[in-house]
Order: structure tokens, then C-alpha cells, then sequence
């Protein structure tokens, strides 16, 4: 079990498991998407993983399908009520939304969206800078729901690298430096001082997170 101050909030990250379209197409906001075969098998794996390491308090997830059935598995798990949360839901890619990676890639605002995503918002869409604020806010407002519990929170790649970003007291420049896998585990821990970073993009056992 992780050690903590009584009145710190742990909060766990987890990016939601592979879709059919995962690593190939970038689908936002896009409703209907549901997770893979390989999918189902990481979140009952990250599942059974979180409910063996943790007493785990709340459990909050994105309203997107391929994020509802990611938590699904850990709240039969732990026997408790998954609270879906707009704030979770990811980046408004706007006209970009649906199209392949390729083909983004091969766009010269790509650069930016890489090097410098603070400067660029998605045509039609949200920038960057306001995602960081609309998930730094709604980790603010769990936390202060949940003093001194553990809570996880499924979420998506970009917003989950943003949260630990600023966790990290980075610039969100540098944000497209983490690497978020699918059903992967970020945990920061929140108190009075400044967020610990305690691990990013873990799969392996949790049973020991504390602050060194």
C-alpha cells in the first residue's frame, strides 16, 4: 500500500486500454469507439494490478466509451461506482479529429504540435494550453473532494501528459517528451507543498509508491 500523509490525495493516471484505431488514426472526441480485444485485456490486467497494490477510494473516468470500459473492470474490482467527469475527456482536436496520423504528420503545423504545442491550437478546436488548464483544474477539484484518499482517474494520453507536466512544474513544451502507453499508470501525489511525481507510464507493481 502506498504511504502518505493523511491529508495528500494520490492520485492515479491511467491512459485507457488500445482501440482499434490506437497508433494509427487520432480520434478525439469521436463517439462509438470502443476498446480493442488487446483493449479489454490490459484494463482487466491494470485492474486487477491497482486493486492489488492500493485501497482505492474513488474512481473517475473520461466519458468516452474506450475510457467507461477501461474503468469498468477495477470498479467491479473494488466494488465501487465509476463517476464519469467531463473535465477528463480528451483534446477538442477539432477538423483534425479522425484523420490518420500519417497524414498529420505530413503537415507542417505538425512541427508545432511536436516542438512548441503551447503555441498551437487544432483548427476548429482546443489548444493545448486550455486542455492543460481544464485538467489541471478538474485534478484540482477531485483532490479537494477526496483529501487523504487514492483515487484513480481514466484519462487520455495528451491530458494525462499535460496533469503530470504541470505536476512537474514544466513547461507544456516539453509535455510530448513523456510517453503515456495505453492502460498505463502515472501517480502523483498531492498535498499542502508541491506535487510529488511518483512514477509515469508504469505497468509494473504499485504496492511500494512513496515519496522517496
Amino acid at each position: 500500500m502506498a504511504e502518505k500523509p493523511s491529508s495528500d490525495t494520490l492520485v492515479l493516471f491511467v491512459r485507457h486500454g488500445r482501440t482499434p484505431t490506437t497508433g494509427e488514426v487520432l480520434p478525439g472526441r469521436t463517439r462509438g469507439l470502443h476498446l480493442s480485444d488487446v483493449g479489454r485485456g490490459q484494463a482487466k490486467a491494470v485492474a486487477a494490478r491497482l486493486a492489488a497494490a492500493l485501497d482505492i477510494d474513488a474512481i473517475y473516468t473520461s466519458p468516452l466509451e474506450r475510457c467507461r470500459e477501461t474503468a469498468e473492470p477495477l470498479a467491479q474490482e473494488v466494488a465501487l461506482q465509476a463517476t464519469i467527469d467531463e473535465g477528463l475527456i480528451e483534446c477538442d482536436f477539432g477538423d483534425w479529429t479522425g484523420a490518420t496520423l500519417k497524414t498529420l504528420g505530413a503537415l507542417p503545423e505538425w512541427k508545432l504540435v511536436q516542438n512548441t504545442p503551447s503555441q498551437f491550437r487544432f483548427p476548429n478546436g482546443e489548444s493545448f494550453l486550455e486542455m492543460q488548464a481544464r485538467i489541471t483544474d478538474t485534478v484540482t477539484r477531485i483532490c479537494i473532494q477526496h483529501p487523504g484518499q487514492t483515487v484513480v482517474v481514466f484519462s487520455h494520453a495528451d491530458p494525462i501528459k499535460a496533469a503530470i507536466a504541470t505536476a512537474m512544474g514544466t513547461s507544456l513544451d516539453m509535455f510530448q517528451r513523456f510517453s503515456v502507453s495505453p492502460c498505463s499508470t502515472s501517480a502523483v501525489l498531492y498535498g499542502a507543498s508541491s506535487p510529488v511525481v511518483l512514477t509515469v507510464n508504469a505497468i509494473e507493481d504499485l504496492g511500494t509508491l512513496k515519496p522517496s
